[in-house]
């Protein structure tokens, strides 16, 4: 990636500062319609903050308003801002990005095998997700638990509720995602400092930059705790004590405000200008802002050239999540914080709305006009075999169902509207196209195609999974020994420990990722299952945690929280490859 550029003059003065009441109106009904509590929004223009507003309410209870000062957990936008921390050390020659980090782990160390023998894991390749480190990412503790050290959470030993941080693949050989890489570079920069974690963050990045209602203390310490506010799962119900705790500092535990987080831009944009406050040089900055593997950089996700140079990193932790944008050169970006664990494209609107309030330079591929104009009614029985759960990506499901004007087709997302599809043409009624964007829809026998803009690079299948379980009255179960076998796999998968390692129907990688997901609480109670129905889903390339899904059966089951829905995820030979409980 050529920065020849960045040093170019930095930032073009607007003349007029738009109006943001349109903005706010559009925010307020996105969060009526989504459901979410409480959000906080930063925007920067010309190198400044020009807009910090809260809206909603931190916590349904209390009631108390979102201000700018309100404090929300980052998620993994702690990586960039730890990430910093690092690189200062790596300038003062305290630490290497391409040495081996054992030459400087103290406390831990991680365990050489097969992978490691020619290939070390690195600063640099931690940074940017390439080191072939494991642990995708971190749920928390509850307020009420034990809490683990950094070292237990890296080898996994009680009371983590991770599996151990291990090399599985030769470092540098590929991008994959890894929270317990950036664990790993928390423990070095103690081991290499002896200072406690978020002290050393405070001292060497946050206080320098200004971010002052910013800390990594984990958790936070009373009068901090007392600004922040209450976390709400997918399904809008409190996380239990308001929030987790991460001891995995350095990956998930940020609070922080998006007024600190735009300050956070701001330096990285003046460091690139040389006018930064020294937290690390322009040099290492300009490094920073390249790609090392894929899109990573070192520690934050880098797009395009020049002055369409963006930088961003998005954020999730129980109950909270968080977007930041910014672009290097223009002096413009966005934070956005929302106190919900939301999978719509809540963000994604929000910040195409400001983007075209301030001029920015495109976010990506030049977006489309919206596809979907033809308002029209539709047979419901068609609009019906439409409806159903689709998997959007690799454990990301979708839910299709018809409006309630039987004029086209809208997604439900965490059971809460989210985008319409209107009919494209009259005599194709299997053909939508979405009201805001570009983006066409079209059913065919074992899924939908997706496209949106032209020609097949956009283009991709979206398998079938089930239709809506709420749709169907019980029937027999034609294989009551399999639903029994699958039980007892909710059981193994609740249980944990030998329960799930020696449990015959479920497979390896299964029992891999399930170890120490605290989400299989959601288990708790779980009834005898009454069956609804099957499909078949081989060949459609249904996959979960690394086995092929041939079948996905379908039940009314009740749990501790009530009356639901079970999508059981099997393979060919019955295996529980995984499973997801439904509202509808």
């Amino acid at each position: 990636m050529l920065l020849s550029t960045l040093l170019a003059p930095l930032f073009v003065l607007a003349t007029q500062t738009p109006s943001t009441d349109s903005l706010d109106a559009y925010v307020r009904a996105l969060m009526e319609r989504r459901h979410i509590s409480g959000a906080s929004i930063a925007i920067i223009q010309d190198g400044r903050i020009v807009y910090a507003r809260g809206y909603g309410v931190a916590s349904d209870s209390a009631r108390t308003p979102v201000t700018p000062t309100t404090l929300f957990q980052a998620g993994s936008i702690s990586k960039p801002v730890s990430a910093l921390g690092a690189l200062h050390l790596v300038e003062a020659g305290r630490l290497s990005l391409d040495g081996n980090v054992n030459d400087k782990l103290t406390s831990w160390r991680v365990p050489d095998n097969a992978f490691t023998a020619t290939e070390k894991v690195t600063l640099r390749r931690i940074l940017s997700h390439s080191a072939g480190l494991t642990v995708h990412g971190f749920p928390g503790y509850d307020v009420a638990d034990r809490m683990p050290s950094v070292v237990q959470v890296l080898g996994g030993a009680p009371p983590a509720n991770t599996p151990p941080i291990r090399v599985d693949t030769t470092p540098g050989a590929i991008w994959r995602y890894s929270g317990g890489g950036f664990t790993v570079m928390q423990q070095m920069i103690v081991d290499v400092t002896g200072t406690p974690f978020p002290k050393f963050l405070e001292q060497t990045v946050l206080r320098p930059i200004g971010m002052t209602s910013s800390s990594f203390e984990q958790p936070p310490l009373p009068a901090r705790a007392a600004l922040t506010a209450t976390g709400y799962y997918a399904d809008r119900k409190p996380v239990r004590g308001h929030w987790h705790v991460y001891p995995e500092m350095a990956a998930a535990g940020l609070w922080t405000t998006p007024t600190d987080l735009a300050r956070f831009a701001i330096e990285i944009q003046q460091t690139l200008a040389g006018h930064g406050h020294g937290v690390i040089s322009p040099a290492m900055a300009r490094q920073y802002l390249t790609a090392q593997k894929g899109q990573s950089g070192l520690g934050i996700v880098v797009q395009d050239t020049g002055s369409r140079l963006s930088f961003s990193h998005g954020g999730r932790d129980e109950g909270f999540d968080a977007q930041l944008v910014a672009f290097a050169t223009t002096g413009q970006g966005a934070v956005i914080m929302i106190n919900a664990n939301d999978n719509s494209r809540f963000f994604g609107r929000v910040l195409d709305f400001i983007g075209r309030m301030y001029a920015w330079p495109p976010l990506g591929p030049a977006r489309s006009a919206p596809a979907g104009t033809r308002a029209v009614p539709i047979d419901s029985a068609r609009l019906a075999s439409y409806a159903g759960w689709y998997e959007f990506r690799e454990n990301q499901m979708i839910t299709l169902v018809p409006t309630k004007t039987r004029t086209g087709i809208e997604t439900l997302t965490d059971g809460l509207p989210d985008e319409a599809f209107l009919q494209i043409d009259a005599t194709d009624t299997a053909r939508f196209g979405s009201t805001e964007r570009g983006m066409r829809i079209a059913f065919q026998r074992g899924g939908v195609v997706w496209r949106l803009g032209e020609g097949p690079p956009n283009e991709r299948t979206v398998p079938r999974l089930a239709p809506q379980p709420s749709s169907r009255a019980a029937i027999p179960d034609p294989d009551g020994a399999l639903t029994a076998r699958i039980m007892a796999a909710l059981v193994a998968l609740r249980t944990q420990g030998t329960a799930l390692s020696e449990a015959p129907d479920i497979p390896a990688g299964t029992k891999q990722d399930f170890t120490g997901w605290m989400g299989v609480t959601q288990l708790e109670g779980l009834t005898t299952p009454v069956f609804l129905g099957e499909e078949d889903v081989s060949g459609r390339g249904v996959r979960r945690h690394g086995s092929d899904v041939a079948r996905v059966r379908f039940y009314r089951v009740t749990t501790k929280a009530g009356s639901t829905y079970l999508l059981a995820h099997l393979t060919a030979q019955g295996s529980l490859a995984d499973f997801d409980l439904v509202e509808s």
